[in-house]
């Protein structure tokens, strides 16, 4: 689909541009390995990045949804959640006043906010030999970059944005959507869309922001995996299989848009119902297997991984209902 398409100029009346929330299509009990017969409103859902993270390694699966296990943040990361946080705000904007001069302005003040609500997060500025494993202002391996100069990373990244579409000429119908259904199966998804667009005809188009470099078909799968996990729940909740998935490559000014269908978005729903089943399953003996990679290079539990000759901690049990729950720094890629 290109700009020119009439879904690229959607007038929805609702401006809404906060969390807003799809609602559950209904509150019929789960299946649940620990068994218990008081189930809370809230239990364990399936996300993207969760699911993302089990299909690379169960046990990784387990340390960030069962255990839950602290990682550190990277510069990376924390420029991700930030660019995605102005971009929110500039559709907060009247159309008109979205500009990239005022995209600039809401760097720091925006920055400061977040470092107030996580300043252990500039605690990755306070010594050289930390930033300058951080990589550029690009995310790559380079130089040292400073707060300020982390900052103008993060403008780039911005500007970028301006050379892919015009926001002036959009009015979305949410930013930051959570978004969740319970399938007929049983299996709940939830998770946060970065940008809902509705065109007056009803077509909508989900929109996702990368602030890293524009992958290889590895790596595009696992992009598209997350976009179509998304159309999923959009399909159940609305009832519309979405007209496109557009996927935003910041760092190097692509864009990639797919256009799913019903037949494709029905299999890929057995594909996480699968998925689910694995997880309920591991999850009935705390049976989370490692599954090494060149992906473990970047792994933060390697001293807890059999792998590499640790020992994880005890298992704790089935998690707490919030688990599988999708952080800011997750959708921060």
């Amino acid at each position: 689909m290109t700009d020119s398409t009439p879904i690229e100029t959607p007038t929805n009346t609702s401006t809404a541009t906060s969390t807003a929330t799809s609602a559950a299509t209904s509150t019929a009990a789960a299946t649940d390995p620990a068994g218990d017969a008081a189930r809370p409103r809230r239990r364990p859902a399936l996300s993207p990045s969760r699911a993302g993270d089990f299909k690379q390694c169960p046990l990784l699966y387990r340390f960030r949804a069962v255990d839950r296990l602290p990682e550190p943040p990277t510069q990376a990361q924390v420029r991700g959640t930030l660019v995605h946080s102005v971009l929110e705000r500039l559709f907060a904007l009247p159309r008109g006043e979205r500009s990239p001069e005022r995209a600039r302005a809401l760097l720091a003040p925006t920055w400061e906010e977040l470092a107030a609500d996580s300043p252990e997060w500039t605690a990755l500025f306070d010594d050289e030999e930390t930033a300058s494993g951080a990589g550029d202002a690009n995310g790559g391996a380079g130089s040292a970059p400073t707060p300020a100069g982390w900052l103008e990373g993060a403008q780039k990244l911005l500007d970028a944005y301006f050379e892919l579409e015009d926001p002036n000429r959009l009015e979305p119908e949410a930013c930051e959507l959570h978004v969740e259904t319970e399938l007929s199966s049983g299996v709940l998804l939830r998770g946060y869309v970065d940008r809902l667009d509705v065109a007056p005809t009803g077509e909508i188009r989900v929109v996702d922001y990368k602030t890293g470099a524009a992958p290889r078909a590895i790596g595009e799968a696992k992009a598209m995996f997350q976009m179509k996990f998304y159309a999923v729940v959009l399909w159940r909740t609305r009832g519309v299989v979405p007209r496109q998935l557009k996927l935003m490559y910041l760092r190097d000014g692509q864009a990639l848009a797919y256009t799913p269908d019903e037949a494709e978005l029905a299999r890929f729903e057995r594909t996480l119902e699968a998925i689910w089943s694995a997880i309920l399953k591991a999850g009935k003996t705390g049976d989370f297997r490692p599954n090494p990679s060149k992906l473990c290079d970047w792994c933060a539990h390697q001293a807890l991984c059999p792998s590499f000759g640790g020992t994880p901690p005890e298992y704790p049990g089935w998690p707490e209902p919030d688990a599988g729950e999708e952080s800011a720094l997750d959708r921060a890629d």
